[in-house]
């Protein structure tokens, strides 16, 4: 098949809009392109940084919405991570650090990427990564 794709971006699903919005746009640095109405209490949002977008849906309709998370659903989050490439790995660990953000430094994997990670408030990943030169 020859395809000529442009972009990918990913649906996940939230349990909290307003805290994944807080993480994505407030911590991480997107903005929100468009969403379905106005303000963090929204059910879909789509997000974009440079040329990485990515969309939030919520998990629940507001009336079906339980009182806390599924602790079996966000654990299943474990197995997915966006995964950002950029030349910044260490600029934005700092910066991280600088607003707070608790997370274990860059490290270097056997592979040859310099990669940091993290996790959203729904459990999954999120991970700067960028080749290191050997």
């Amino acid at each position: 098949m020859q395809a000529n794709i442009q972009s990918l971006c990913p649906l996940l699903q939230v349990f909290d809009m307003p805290q994944s919005l807080a993480f994505y746009r407030d911590v991480l640095g997107f903005q929100i392109v468009v969403q379905d109405r106005p303000g963090d209490d929204c059910d879909w949002a789509l997000l974009r940084w440079g040329p990485a977008e990515l969309m939030l849906n919520t998990a629940y309709e507001t009336a079906e919405r339980p009182g806390s998370p599924d602790l079996n659903r966000a654990a299943a989050h474990a197995d997915t991570t966006l995964y950002l490439n950029t030349p910044n790995v260490d600029a934005i660990a700092a910066e991280l650090l600088a607003r707070g953000v608790a997370m274990t430094p860059p490290v270097i994997r056997e592979y040859g990427m310099k990669q940091l990670m993290l996790n959203d408030p729904d459990g999954y990943g999120v991970c700067f990564q960028w080749p290191v030169d050997r």
